[in-house]
């Protein structure tokens, strides 16, 4: 007799799920709130009594640095929409069910990917 395949996770596992999402939403939050600080932040780094060649250059890197803080905030955004969605699923008990295949996402790959909804099978064929 052939070992049938369970469609879902159980109650207990998607509690396990829960409490890693829940956990990795909190570090998510405050690793945004430290970017939008950097990004917010008026520039003054107490270099005003340094040689103006370095506020200078210090200018442009800010510039710089400001552009990246903001892409990396609009990528923890989404990561952290990402996560509140994997909440949802978990609510509908739908959470780790392939969107393409159908199947359950390996264990493994939603412990390292918490909000996948798509099985590495799922993956590859979009390649």
């Amino acid at each position: 007799m052939a070992k049938e395949k369970k469609a879902r996770y159980s109650d207990q596992e998607l509690d396990n799920f829960r409490k890693l999402i829940e956990e990795k939403i909190e570090k998510a939050q405050e690793d945004l709130e430290l970017l939008r600080s950097a990004y917010m932040n008026d520039g003054n780094n107490g270099t005003d009594d340094t040689s103006p060649t370095f506020k200078a250059f210090e200018e442009g890197s800010e510039t710089m640095s400001k552009e990246a803080n903001t892409q990396l905030a609009i990528r923890q955004e989404k990561f952290i929409r990402d996560l509140k969605n994997a909440m949802i699923r978990i609510e509908n008990k739908t959470y780790g069910i392939c969107r393409v295949t159908g199947k359950l996402i390996n264990k493994k790959r939603l412990l390292l990917v918490p909000h996948a909804t798509l099985s590495i099978e799922a993956k590859n064929m979009q390649k």
